[in-house]
C-alpha cells in the first residue's frame, strides 16, 4: 500500500566535463555585435573586462570599458531557456561613471522578475540595486567617508544567506542589511591609520565560503603584503572585526606566515570544498590554494600554466606583466579551475587530480609547494583573456577578451603609403607666377599639433562560448 504513494525525487548533480579532447566553439561573436541592431556600431576602445553568468545560467552580463552593462546574446538552445525569456532585455545599461565592480543576487533568474537584479559599484556613487530587466534603480546604499563624500566600493559580495551585502573599500569593509537601504555597519580592517596590524589598503576582493554554518569569508586588499603581516584575512559574519586567521606564502621565498608580494586581484572558495581557499594576484599568473583546516602559513598548492605547443605552434607561457584583471573560476562541482592570459590562452586545471589532505598525522613532511600544471590549454582569443565563467547547469565556459593597447596595429592605422602620396602632392602645388610662368613653389615647413590624445584600442574584443562534451550533432551557431 505504501509503494502507491511513493514518488522519486529528481537530484541535481554538477554537470559533466569532458576534458579527454579539446573543448569545441559553439559560439563567438565580437562584443559590439552582440548589441540591438539599432545600437550596433564597432568602436576598437570598447571590450568587456568581466562577464558573469546569472545564478541559474539563464543570462550572461558583462561589465564594459565604456561604463556599461551589457547583456550578451547567446543562443537559447545551448542554455536550455525560452527566446521569449531574454527577447525583452536592454542592449546595455549605460553608467554615469566608470564600473568598479558587481555582483548578481545569490536567487536571481531572468524566470523571477522580483530576484532578477544585481548591485553595482560606480565611481563616486552609492551602490545601486539595479533591476536586471530595464536598469532602473530599485534601492541604494551609501557609503561616506569623514569628509561627506561618496565612496565606491572596489568589491560586492553577498553572503550566504543572501540578507547582507558585504562591500569592500579602503581599510574598511562596510556591511549592509539588504533590505534597509541606506547607510550600513562599518568593519575596520585594521586598528587605525599609522597601526601596522589589520589588513591595510582597498579591499580589492570578498568571498564567502559555500558553508553557511561557518560564516566564514575572505577579504583581500590591494596593498602587497609587508613584512609583519598578510594581506589575505579570514574574517567570521558572528566575530565581526576580528580577524579569524591570516594566510600566508611560501616560507623559503617570502618568509613563513607573510603573505604574497603582490596586491589580491581575487578571491573565490572551491564551491565543494569550501575550507580550500583560492587566490589570484595582480602580474602574477599562478593562482594559490590555503587550506583552511591546518597550517595556513603556507599555500597547499599553486596552479600555473606550462609552455607547450598550441595549434602546431610553441607558445611560450610568460610571466604575467599586465595590471589588468585576469580573472579565474571553478565549476559548481568544484572539480576544475579555468583560467585565462593576457596573450589569450585558456587554461583547465583539475583539481582533483591532487587531493589535499588534511593536516593531522597522515599529512605529508614539510617540503616546497607542488606546483599544478594545466591538463588542457588552448589558444581562445587573440587578446587577453580578461574573465572566463562556468555555466552553473551545463558544461559550458564563457571567455571575453580585450585589454588597453597604445601601439595601434598597422592594419588599423590606415595605408601610410596612401597618407604619403597625399602629403607630396599638396607639396609639389603649383602656382601661378608674376610672368605668368608657373612654377613649383616649395612650402615652409608646417608643424601639426594632434589635438587629440590618441586611444587605446582592443586587438580581439570578443565573447566565445565552449562546450566541454562529446560532440552530439549539434551545429555552431554563431561561429564567425
Amino acid at each position: 500500500m505504501a509503494e502507491q504513494y511513493h514518488t522519486e525525487h529528481n537530484v541535481w548533480t554538477p554537470p559533466v566535463y569532458d576534458t579527454s579532447q579539446a573543448p569545441v566553439q559553439v559560439y563567438s561573436s565580437l562584443l559590439n555585435d552582440t548589441r540591438s541592431d539599432e545600437n550596433r556600431v564597432r568602436d576598437p576602445t570598447v571590450f568587456a573586462r568581466v562577464a558573469k553568468w546569472c545564478p541559474d545560467g539563464s543570462a550572461a552580463l558583462a561589465q564594459c570599458e565604456d561604463r556599461t552593462f551589457r547583456f550578451l546574446r547567446l543562443p537559447e538552445e545551448l542554455l536550455g531557456i525560452a527566446p521569449e525569456s531574454t527577447a525583452s532585455l536592454p542592449g546595455d545599461l549605460t553608467q554615469s561613471a566608470p564600473i568598479l565592480d558587481y555582483a548578481w543576487y545569490p536567487a536571481a533568474s531572468v524566470r523571477s522578475a522580483a530576484s532578477f537584479c544585481f548591485v553595482a559599484s560606480i565611481r563616486e556613487c552609492p551602490v545601486k540595486l539595479l533591476d536586471a530587466s530595464d536598469g532602473r534603480l530599485r534601492a541604494s546604499y551609501k557609503i561616506v567617508d569623514h569628509r561627506e563624500r561618496q565612496i565606491a566600493p572596489h568589491s560586492l559580495a553577498f553572503n550566504v544567506g543572501a540578507n547582507r551585502l558585504y562591500c569592500g573599500f579602503e581599510d574598511a569593509v562596510e556591511v549592509f542589511d539588504i533590505h534597509c537601504p541606506g547607510e550600513g555597519t562599518r568593519l575596520h580592517t585594521t586598528p587605525s591609520k599609522k597601526s601596522r596590524d589589520g589588513l591595510k589598503g582597498i579591499i580589492s576582493a570578498l568571498a564567502f565560503a559555500s558553508d553557511a554554518s561557518s560564516g566564514l569569508y575572505a577579504a583581500g586588499s590591494l596593498s602587497p603584503s609587508s613584512p609583519t603581516s598578510s594581506n589575505i584575512g579570514i574574517f567570521s559574519e558572528d566575530t565581526g572585526e576580528a580577524p579569524v586567521m591570516f594566510v600566508g606564502a611560501e616560507g623559503g621565498q617570502h618568509g613563513a606566515g607573510f603573505g604574497v608580494r603582490a596586491s589580491v586581484s581575487q578571491l573565490m572558495f572551491n564551491p565543494a570544498r569550501p575550507y580550500l581557499l583560492y587566490a589570484a594576484f595582480r602580474r602574477m599568473a599562478s593562482i594559490f590554494c590555503w587550506d583552511l583546516r591546518g597550517d595556513v602559513g603556507e599555500p597547499v598548492e599553486i596552479f600555473g600554466a606550462r609552455s607547450m605547443p598550441i595549434s602546431g605552434n610553441a607558445r611560450q607561457v610568460r610571466e604575467a606583466t599586465t595590471n589588468q584583471r585576469v580573472r579565474f573560476d571553478i565549476d559548481y562541482g568544484g572539480r576544475w579551475l579555468s583560467a585565462g592570459d593576457q596573450d589569450g590562452g585558456i587554461s583547465v586545471f583539475d583539481l582533483a587530480a591532487q587531493s589535499v589532505p588534511a593536516n593531522g598525522e597522515n599529512a605529508p613532511q614539510p617540503g616546497p609547494t607542488p606546483r599544478t600544471t594545466p591538463i588542457m590549454q588552448f589558444e581562445g582569443h587573440r587578446d587577453a583573456v580578461g574573465s572566463v565563467a562556468f555555466h552553473p547547469l551545463r558544461p559550458l565556459l564563457l571567455s571575453v577578451s580585450g585589454s588597453r593597447h597604445f601601439d595601434r596595429p598597422k592594419s588599423e592605422s590606415g595605408d601610410a603609403s596612401g597618407l604619403s602620396s597625399s602629403d607630396s602632392d599638396d607639396e609639389n602645388e603649383v602656382v601661378e607666377t608674376a610672368g605668368g610662368n608657373s612654377a613649383k613653389q616649395k612650402p615652409s615647413p608646417v608643424v601639426t599639433i594632434r589635438r587629440r590624445r590618441p586611444q587605446p584600442v582592443a586587438l580581439d574584443a570578443s565573447v566565445k562560448l565552449w562546450r566541454f562534451e562529446r560532440a552530439t550533432g549539434l551545429s555552431n551557431p554563431g561561429d564567425v
